[in-house]
């Protein structure tokens, strides 16, 4: 997804109607409070931003006056864009039956996160009636669009019957079977609805969850969240970043077009509401770092299959070196077979690749005195199947496994972005 400044307009153009007999006109101009559109021409993103910090290499410099398109009629913001700083990512339980009340949360969600990667905030910061409580709440006011990118998903719960909607069920939508090294606690799991907000300052990121939840009240209720920083995955032309156990993390992600369309967007063997859109896998990984922290680096590297310093694999000499699987060093397998990275590696299952687009968290101190943090890690494939084959072997025989434990999971559909004018998921309602 690339970038380009936003839009000078911040309406929402009237549309004809009827979807599922309630016009998108309703839908937009008669939601409620919440989305003022239309209301906020004076406002221009981007008005005090800071000035770009450029880092090594281009595909890593920060400008917080870029913008990404949220009605592109193609693929949703947050996927294929080059992963910013910052995230918050946030799972919902839907509270009602009503078909039209998803309808019209969908359709003000759209809305506001076109106002918000806009740079815009979704309607009044400061009223000018006395006792009249703001539609936005301000905190992100005058940052900036940030590369603001929010990334709806459609749990399984959204097909089990409440809605009528069991026949646009996407294809591969189930919950995740259990996988070894699971330890889910059932309040980090599960979720009707997600919402994954990206951006290169937290304020920003922080502020579009917020309100987005706050438009939501009497529809859903919050479920999980966590806040992410310092992604942990790559995008092309970015340096590869660190997990907070101190290694690159995400060195041969998805970054080619052309592998996008062979392991990430689903074809045409799923609904055609769901067409140009893909799957999300969510997983909380505690990480025991202070027990990490006293390893040595040498069986760190061993668990890893990868050096700590440079990223090579301990095959070769350079990150970006392809890990030679069958090299010996006197007598011993250079990268050990359950090692991370060589479970993992495509070549040794199947020609599997899933998109990584991960970040690192921290919840303070846990009940034991210790750190609290660990992987948000996010995927994207068009078959979860893909997840959980990696998963199952990484579950079972990963070296890692001593230091880590997966405690929140979710899965979700991700729809296509829509056309001006359109909202995401409009087709499960035509």
């Amino acid at each position: 997804m690339t970038s380009e400044p936003h839009r000078a307009q911040d309406r929402t153009p009237d549309a004809p109607a009827t979807r599922g007999g309630l016009s998108r006109r309703r839908l937009f101009a008669g939601a409620g409070a919440g989305v003022a559109v239309g209301a906020v021409a004076g406002f221009a993103g981007g008005r005090g931003t800071a000035n770009a910090q450029p880092a090594t290499d281009a595909g890593d410099s920060v400008d917080l006056s870029r913008s990404h398109t949220f009605y592109t009629g193609s693929h949703q913001a947050g996927i294929e864009t080059l992963p910013q700083r910052h995230c918050v990512y946030m799972t919902f339980d839907l509270t009602t039956t009503s078909v039209t009340d998803l309808q019209v949360l969908l359709a003000r969600w759209s809305a506001g996160i076109a106002q918000m990667m806009a740079g815009r905030p979704i309607g009044t910061v400061a009223p000018d009636r006395a006792g009249a409580v703001a539609q936005d709440t301000g905190e992100a006011y005058e940052l900036g669009p940030s590369s603001l990118t929010v990334t709806l998903g459609l749990g399984p719960g959204v097909f089990d019957g409440r809605f009528g909607l069991a026949g646009k069920r996407p294809r591969l939508l189930a919950d995740l079977p259990s996988l070894p090294s699971d330890s889910l606690q059932p309040a980090l799991t599960g979720g009707d609805l997600s919402l994954q907000a990206c951006a290169d300052d937290p304020q920003v990121a922080y502020h579009a969850i917020r309100d987005l939840a706050r438009m939501g009240r009497g529809t859903v209720n919050t479920r999980w969240t966590v806040m992410g920083f310092g992604r942990a995955s790559a995008g092309k032309g970015q340096m590869t970043p660190r997990n907070l156990m101190g290694f690159k993390d995400g060195t041969r992600n998805i970054k080619e077009p052309a592998e996008f369309d062979e392991f990430v967007w689903v074809g045409d063997d799923e609904p055609a509401w769901m067409r140009g859109g893909t799957y999300q896998v969510a997983r909380k990984i505690r990480m025991d770092i202070e027990i990490w922290d006293s390893d040595d680096v040498t069986d760190q590297q061993r668990v890893i299959g990868r050096t700590k310093e440079v990223g090579a694999p301990l095959s070769g000499k350079k990150e970006f070196d392809t890990p030679d699987f069958h090299k010996t060093v006197s007598g011993k397998a250079a990268i050990d077979p359950t090692s991370h990275i060589a479970l993992a590696a495509h070549e040794n299952n199947g020609g599997i690749k899933i998109l990584r687009r991960s970040y690192n968290f921290t919840d303070g101190i846990n009940d034991l005195g210790q750190l609290d943090a660990g992987l948000l890690f996010i995927s994207y494939q068009n078959d979860p199947g893909h997840f959980v084959t990696l998963q199952r072997r990484l579950g079972s025989s990963d070296l890692l496994n001593e230091y880590i434990a997966h405690i929140g999971s979710g899965i979700f559909a991700v729809p296509p972005a829509p056309r001006e004018g359109h909202y995401l998921a409009e087709g499960l309602f035509s």
